[in-house]
């Protein structure tokens, strides 16, 4: 099997939980160089035998290293993928993507004419709860499908020292967490026709804003998304309602809080969702039935890097559909900001002859 040296740009919780372990994990990828100033004796901890660099430019002027993994502040995402497509790297991004339309394109089209593999790291289209509810809608079992509800609740109401809390560009519950619930319902059902928002700052001494509603009007269906960190008892995860039926999922998929502890893909029931948790499906005629969660697999996005890299396959999340999360995002922040709906621009077609990823 060909092997491929990954560098990855940052070791705070999103370096050292969600892409470490699993680019560690995978057969044909190897975690060679971290670039982190502040969490140096972590990473040499976690992974002995990286090699620890103070800035990225040691491991982009590296031509062992395939693979870049931008997991810095977003402001820093553009500058950064950037520089290491101009590296020759294949790049993954954490989400956000960018910070603009504007910054994605220019990715976009360097990418394309270096022939790199450029994705982003959507590591929640392989949360259990979201395959499961996505496997039910496509099955039909639900009929057309005229409201998607999906929240990311917490209660944290103590703000915090950190950038994502701070107020600077790309901080932010709408950037944090709001790329995973826009990302699904696109999945799900594709770029809306408009885009309403409702921001809000909540707990006291905060400077950003924490808390969110999103509806999106997709035509026949609309999505509703929200966050917020004041909800103690929060609701269900995802209430998705169709012609023929409805799907509720209290709970949140496993796999984060399994990271946090140690555990590790392939660990006895990593990625497995408590039973109690499990979802109910209410059909128009007959009985509520369980619904069992599909095992999440965030290991998939780097299987699929892997793939693309050493095999010419398509890269796991495209950045034509992050950039459509970025879209959204910034017509949200201008209706939040104008206190009214705004309507999505249809996007440039893109051939399918111009698209390397």
């Amino acid at each position: 099997m060909q092997q491929y040296s990954v560098g990855l740009i940052g070791f705070g919780l999103g370096g050292s939980i969600f892409h470490a372990p699993m680019i560690a994990a995978v057969p044909g990828l190897r975690l060679a160089r971290i670039a982190s100033r502040s969490a140096q004796a972590e990473a040499l901890g976690a992974y002995p035998g990286v090699r620890l660099d103070d800035t990225p430019q040691a491991m982009l002027d590296d031509p062992a290293i395939a693979l870049v993994v931008v997991c810095t502040p977003n402001a820093s995402h553009h500058a950064l993928a950037k520089a290491a497509l101009q590296a020759g790297k294949h790049v993954v991004v954490d989400k956000p993507f960018v910070l603009s339309c504007a910054e994605g394109e220019e990715l976009l089209a360097l990418a394309r004419q270096r022939g790199l593999r450029l994705s982003v790291y959507q590591n929640r289209r392989w949360d259990g709860d979201f395959l499961t509810l996505r496997r039910t809608v496509e099955s039909g079992e639900l009929g057309a499908i005229h409201t998607f509800r999906a929240h990311f609740d917490r209660y944290a109401p103590q703000v915090k020292a950190r950038w994502k809390e701070e107020a600077q560009p790309g901080a932010g519950v709408l950037w944090d967490l709001g790329p995973h619930l826009i990302d699904q319902a696109l999945q799900l059902f594709g770029v809306p026709r408009s885009v309403t928002a409702h921001l809000a700052v909540q707990r006291q001494g905060a400077r950003v804003e924490d808390a969110f509603e999103l509806v999106l009007d997709h035509g026949a269906t609309t999505s509703v998304l929200h966050a917020g960190a004041l909800v103690r008892a929060p609701g269900p995860r995802y209430q998705v309602h169709g012609a023929h039926g409805s799907f509720v999922k209290y709970g949140i998929d496993p796999q984060e809080n399994a990271l946090k502890l140690g555990q590790r893909p392939g660990d006895p029931g990593f990625g497995h969702d408590a039973p109690a948790d499990w979802a109910t499906v209410t059909p128009a005629i007959g009985a509520p039935r369980t619904v069992e969660t599909l095992p999440g697999d965030y290991l998939a996005f780097y299987r699929g890097m892997y793939e693309a890299i050493a095999h010419d396959a398509q890269v796991p999340v495209l950045p034509e559909d992050a950039l459509d999360v970025v879209r959204v995002i910034e017509l949200a922040l201008r209706s939040g900001d104008e206190r009214r709906t705004v309507d999505v621009d249809p996007a440039p077609t893109i051939s399918a002859g111009e698209i390397m990823y």
